[in-house]
């Protein structure tokens, strides 16, 4: 069995792939199996996502190449931008993971959230695509964590490391109502579980 030594950016002339869905890639130690039958030890500091299109360099100095399994997910989209950030307040104070682009959200099907977004006056489009949310208060890279902020009528969306830490182990992320901007919701760090032969 073969180390992973470090995780790259991007996987440059990968000798092989692996394949995960989203929960299989959030891992800290975990004994994976490449496509191509190579038996690999990731062995990090601490628990992190591993996104779509990432390296995992062998201690041979190989690069097995990370992919994405498309998942079933909704694809959220706003009247305008800020209307989008709204949206992407409710997802988030509902705890949900997303993924945040440009002009939609990504996430995972759930029919009482698609009511209650399409009651927003969302749009919802279906959509069977690789999913990479935003790191939460769960997903510490770096030491850090950070919570995806919507600040309503900015038109933009920016990101801060603003946690409180507490001796009892837990990570909290504060997010502000952008419409009422006054209370707050606390995101709690929770440990991931999966179907992978993990050693941690």
């Amino acid at each position: 069995m073969i180390r992973v030594r470090e995780v790259r950016a991007r996987a440059e002339a990968p000798a092989d792939t692996i394949t995960l869905d989203e929960t299989a890639r959030h891992r800290r130690r975990m004994v994976m199996t490449s496509d191509g039958g190579i038996d690999i030890l990731l062995d990090l500091p601490r628990a992190r996502l591993l996104r779509h299109g990432e390296g995992l360099v062998l201690e041979d100095g190989r690069v097995i190449e990370v992919r994405a399994v498309p998942e079933d997910l909704v694809a959220v989209s706003g009247r305008d931008r800020r209307h989008l950030n709204a949206l992407a307040w409710q997802i988030g104070n509902r705890h949900l993971a997303a993924q945040i682009e440009d002009d939609r959200i990504l996430i995972r099907r759930d029919h009482v959230i698609e009511a209650m977004l399409t009651g927003l006056g969302a749009g919802l489009d279906f959509v069977d695509e690789p999913f990479d949310p935003e790191g939460g208060a769960y997903d510490e890279m770096a030491g850090t964590s950070s919570r995806h902020h919507v600040h309503h009528g900015h038109g933009h969306e920016h990101e801060h490391p603003h946690e409180h830490r507490h001796g009892h182990g837990h990570a909290h992320a504060h997010e502000h109502d952008p419409v009422a901007g006054g209370g707050h919701s606390h995101d709690v760090a929770m440990p991931r579980t999966g179907a992978e032969r993990s050693t941690d």
